[in-house]
């Protein structure tokens, strides 16, 4: 497992397809991103892509929380990082924050809740006991993070 802390390897450019009528990336491809850092973050976990596969269990998305901060332009390189808040033995709660590579400023952040599903019965399953290890690790790394402004946010006027 990836020691680094907060765990970060989802890097790319901000695509032109991505950019919108305003001229900015769209919050479609900001969740897209999200999403693929998620998977990177699952992978490392050995719980990904491979694993739902081979084992007929997954991890589910299942609440959602984006934060747009500053907006970011076309071939803006950009990279994620992944905090894990909390999890228990079916649930995790992880937060991803989005940054312009170069110049350093948070563009967006990400809050997801998690659960690992059986996807023969399509209920949830608790994990295996290999990434319940490795989440319990990841936790005791990420304790040493601040939480992360926006975590638990709720909206409001």
């Amino acid at each position: 497992m990836d020691a680094r802390v907060p765990f970060s390897v989802f890097h790319c450019r901000v695509l032109p397809e991505w950019i919108d009528y305003n001229g900015h990336m769209n919050v479609a491809h900001y969740v897209a991103a999200f999403d693929q850092a998620t998977d990177l973050f699952l992978d490392n976990l050995t719980i990904g892509a491979e694993y739902a596969r081979a084992s007929s269990h997954s991890a589910f998305v299942v609440d959602m929380n984006v934060g747009y901060r500053r907006e970011l332009l076309e071939h803006a390189p950009l990279y994620v990082t992944t905090q894990l808040l909390g999890f228990d033995s079916k649930k995790m709660r992880i937060f991803h924050q989005m940054f312009h590579r170069d110049e350093g400023y948070l563009a967006a952040t990400n809050e997801l809740l998690l659960i690992h599903v059986s996807m023969e019965t399509r209920r949830s399953s608790p994990f295996p006991p290999q990434a319940l290890a490795q989440l319990k690790e990841m936790a005791r790394q990420h304790r040493s993070l601040a939480m992360p402004e926006g975590a638990g946010r709720v909206l409001g006027l």
